[in-house]
C-alpha cells in the first residue's frame, strides 16, 4: 500500500538520455535499493488518499517480504503467503503472496522503475527526484520523491493515479538489522478467538 513505496531496457534508449535524468535515475535506484534491498529497512509512513483512506504506521520490508502495522490492520509478507490482520474484527485473512487480491489498493501503485523518466532539482528541503510515466504505463503517472541531500533517504513521495494526488509522509528510516523472522506470520499467537479466511487459490 504504503506502503506500498519505491536500467533503462535498451541501450538505444540510455543515449538520448540527459546528464540530469542518469543522475536523477542512478539516485533514485540507490535509494530504492535501500528501501528494498536485502539488507531491509524500517520506516514509518503517513498517507491520505484523497479522504477514501487515511492511516499511518510502520512498515519493514526486505526484497519481496514485507509487514506493516497501523491502528486497523497487521499484515505479514513472506514472499510465499500474505496474512492481513484486522484488529477490530479479529479476522485474519490468508492470500498468495503475490495475489492482486489481497490489497485493493496497493494494486493502483504497482511500479516498476523502467517506466519511467527521470529528473532531478536541488532545493533547500532536499533533492527532488520526479518520475514521469511513459506512455501506456498504467497506475501510477507521476511521483515526485524528496530525498535528504546527505544521506539519500526518503522524506515524502508524492504520487499521481488518474487525476488525483497523494504524498507520502516518511520518518524514522532505518536501513539494515532486518530478520527474516519479522515477516513470518506467529501463528501461536492466533490460535484462539480469531476467525480465518483463507483465499489463496482464488
Amino acid at each position: 500500500m504504503v506502503c506500498a513505496l519505491l536500467s533503462i531496457a535498451t541501450s538505444e534508449a540510455q543515449s538520448h538520455e540527459t546528464p540530469n535524468a542518469r543522475q536523477a535515475r542512478r539516485m533514485f535506484d540507490q535509494t530504492y535499493q535501500m528501501v528494498f534491498g536485502a539488507q531491509g529497512s524500517q520506516l514509518h509512513y503517513k498517507v491520505n488518499i484523497i479522504g477514501i483512506y487515511k492511516t499511518e504506521g510502520t512498515i519493514w520490508t526486505k526484497e519481496k517480504k514485507s509487514k506493516f502495522i497501523d491502528e486497523r490492520y497487521i499484515a505479514w509478507n513472506d514472499d510465499v503467503t500474505y496474512y492481513r490482520l484486522e484488529r477490530k474484527k479479529k479476522a485474519i485473512t490468508i492470500y498468495d503472496a503475490h495475489s492482486d487480491e489481497r490489497d485493493k489498493y496497493a494494486t493502483k501503485f504497482k511500479f516498476q522503475p523502467d517506466n519511467y523518466t527521470y529528473s532531478i532539482k536541488d532545493s533547500q528541503e532536499g533533492y527532488y527526484i520526479t518520475l514521469h510515466a511513459k506512455k501506456g504505463v498504467k497506475g501510477i503517472k507521476e511521483a515526485r520523491c524528496l530525498l535528504d541531500k546527505k544521506s539519500h533517504y526518503p522524506i515524502s513521495v508524492r504520487i499521481k493515479v488518474g487525476i488525483f494526488h497523494t504524498t507520502i509522509k516518511i520518518s524514522n528510516f532505518k536501513v539494515g538489522g532486518i530478520s527474516d523472522d519479522m515477516f513470518r506470520f506467529p501463528r501461536e499467537q492466533y490460535k484462539s478467538g480469531y476467525d480465518f479466511i483463507d483465499n489463496r487459490g482464488k
